[in-house]
C-alpha cells in the first residue's frame, strides 16, 4: 500500500506554531517578569513622588521653583489632547513607558530562537518563514497587552495608596477606555519593529535592542498626540490601523530578511 502523506495548509502549519509560541513564552519566566515590572512600576512612582514637595527653594537666592508632580491617578496613563508637549515628570513617567519594555520583551523573544538553536531546526522543517513573523507578531502583541493591562492595574492601586484623585478634567470614562485601547493597538507598531531588528540581528540581542529603543525614540513623541485620555473612537481606529499597516508591512521585510539571510 503506497504511503499519503497529508500537505499542512497555511492556516494548519500557523495553528500548530501558534500553539508552540504561546506555550513557550508562558513557560519562560520572562513574561511574567516583565508583567510584575510593569505592576509595580507606577505603584511605586505614585507614592513615591506623592512624598516629593510642590516647591524647590533655591538656597542662594532663595526662590522657589514649582515641582511638576502627579495631581491625579490618570496622568500616569496619559494626558489630555490639546496640552504643551513638555519633559516633565508627568509626560516622562507614564504608561508610555512601556512601549520600550515591549521592545525588550519582542527582542529577548527572538533572540532565544536563535541562540537555543529553535529557529534553525524550525526552518529546517518549515521552508516558509511567513507563519514564523505572523506567530512572532500575535504572540508578543499578546504579551505586550498583558504588561499594559498589568501597569494599568498597578496606577490603580497606586493612586489609591498615594490618595491621588481619581477626578477627570476634560475627559470621561469612554475616553479612557479608548485612551487605553489606542495604546494597546499602537503595541503593533513597536512589536513589529522590535521583530524587524530581532530577525536582523538574530543571537545579538543588545544590537536589537539597541535598534528598537532608536527607532522607538522617533515615536516617543507621537504617542501621546494619537492617544491622549481624551481619546474617542476615531483614535481607536487610527490607531488599530497604523499598527495593522506597520504589521503587515515590516512583516514582508522581517520574512524577506529571513530568507534571504544566514540563520545563524
Amino acid at each position: 500500500m503506497e504511503a499519503k502523506f497529508e500537505k499542512q495548509g497555511f492556516l494548519k502549519k500557523l495553528k500548530s506554531m501558534l500553539k508552540v509560541d504561546f506555550k513557550r513564552m508562558f513557560t519562560m519566566p520572562l513574561i511574567y517578569i516583565m508583567a510584575g515590572v510593569c505592576f509595580v512600576m507606577p505603584i511605586l512612582i505614585l507614592v513615591m513622588t506623592s512624598f516629593m514637595p510642590s516647591t524647590t527653594v533655591d538656597p542662594t537666592t532663595g526662590a522657589e521653583t514649582a515641582v511638576e508632580t502627579f495631581t491625579n491617578v490618570w496622568q500616569s496613563i496619559g494626558s489630555v489632547s490639546g496640552g504643551e508637549m513638555s519633559m516633565d515628570l508627568t509626560s516622562m513617567c507614564n504608561i508610555n513607558m512601556l512601549y520600550f519594555l515591549v521592545a525588550v520583551l519582542v527582542c529577548v523573544f527572538v533572540a532565544d530562537d536563535f541562540r537555543s538553536g529553535y529557529a534553525k531546526n524550525l526552518f529546517t522543517v518549515r521552508s516558509k518563514k511567513v507563519d514564523y513573523v505572523f506567530s512572532k507578531s500575535l504572540v508578543t502583541f499578546v504579551g505586550a497587552t498583558i504588561m499594559f493591562l498589568a501597569y494599568f492595574i498597578g496606577a490603580m492601586i497606586g493612586g489609591a495608596i498615594a490618595h491621588l484623585p481619581f477626578t477627570t478634567e476634560g475627559f470621561g470614562v469612554g475616553g479612557i477606555i479608548a485612551c487605553m485601547f489606542s495604546k494597546i493597538f499602537m503595541t503593533a507598531i513597536f512589536v513589529s519593529i522590535a521583530l524587524l531588528l530581532g530577525t536582523v540581528a538574530k543571537q545579538k540581542l543588545w544590537l536589537s535592542i539597541l535598534g528598537s529603543f532608536a527607532a522607538g525614540m522617533l515615536l516617543f513623541t507621537m504617542i501621546p498626540m494619537i492617544s491622549p485620555l481624551d481619546s474617542t473612537v476615531i483614535n481607536v481606529i487610527m490607531c488599530l490601523a497604523g499598527g495593522g499597516l506597520f504589521a503587515v508591512g515590516l512583516g514582508a521585510v522581517s520574512n524577506l530578511i529571513l530568507n534571504k539571510t544566514s540563520l545563524v
